[in-house]
């Protein structure tokens, strides 16, 4: 059976179209057959050139058919990249060779059950980010956790995140940095008027719950990695587990993870002179 690898780019860049082009006929000179338009159906990689959002639109195609994905940074940070765009080549040459390794990363299945008994469900690897329905106000909501009601107050909105969504949206609202290996779920609430109010990591087991309150018809709506939207209306439940299909990322190197904060942040780290010898 001949080998297939599907390439993903942002078609409206047109940086981002030629080196597709590029490594699509790169593939093709190793024998391999390199798709542009369709589906990861059959294929044993799904590539992609392009910054977070390509990676995350890539994502949907991977996951569906349990294609491992391994994606090209040509955007700003690029934290689900194996590679940078100078890298192509090389990057190529591995995935010719089959010589790269694959891991998974926790996703999050998502429920809304609005007050007329309507069920929306969807998906993330990131986040699901409930926010206010309207700009001026904030959402008023219920946290719980495991059954068990946590907290209630007024807030700007509240991000559901897994380890891997820890250096996205979450970390912006000041959640903590989760290893992508550590299997947890975080809650972090956006500008909330409580005192107990703390970004919480809890176990990949449990299931967490916000309740939209009916306060004065205050709507919200939930953003799943910033692709699909769901309504969440006053009233609505929302509940947010361990999804129950991960995403498959393949992996180049064995970089530790605390490497790649230093490299996509450019964090300081000028006096670190590592394990020292003993006198």
């Amino acid at each position: 059976m001949s080998r297939r690898i599907l390439v993903v780019c942002h078609e409206g860049r047109p940086e981002a179209v030629s080196a597709a082009d590029k490594v699509s006929e790169d593939l093709r000179a190793h024998g391999i057959e390199a798709v542009r338009d369709g589906t990861a159906e059959r294929a044993e990689l799904v590539m992609v050139l392009g910054g977070d959002g390509t990676i995350l639109r890539a994502a949907e195609l991977a996951r569906t058919h349990d294609v491992p994905l391994l994606g090209v940074n040509l955007g700003h940070v690029g934290f689900l990249a194996e590679a940078e765009q100078e890298a192509l080549p090389y990057v190529v040459d591995r995935v010719a060779a089959r010589d790269y390794a694959v891991e998974q990363r926790m996703t999050l299945d998502i429920g809304i059950i609005t007050p007329d008994g309507r069920e929306q469900h969807s998906w993330a690897i990131n986040e699901a980010a409930v926010e206010k329905g309207e700009r001026a106000r904030m959402v008023e909501v219920t946290i719980g956790v495991d059954g068990r009601g946590l907290s209630t107050f007024g807030c700007d909105g509240l991000i559901l995140a897994t380890p891997t969504g820890s250096t996205a949206y979450a970390f912006s609202g000041g959640g903590p940095v989760v290893w992508p290996d550590v299997e947890a779920l975080l809650i972090v609430p956006l500008a909330a008027h409580a005192l107990f109010a703390r970004p919480m990591v809890v176990g990949p087991s449990s299931v967490l719950e916000v309740e939209v309150l009916p306060y004065e018809d205050r709507n919200a709506v939930v953003w799943c990695d910033g692709r699909r939207m769901l309504d969440a209306p006053a009233g609505s439940r929302i509940t947010v587990g361990r999804g129950a299909q991960p995403v498959r990322l393949a992996r180049l190197a064995q970089v530790p993870f605390s490497g790649r904060l230093v490299a996509k942040f450019a964090l300081p780290v000028q006096g670190w002179r590592g394990i020292r010898e003993r006198a």
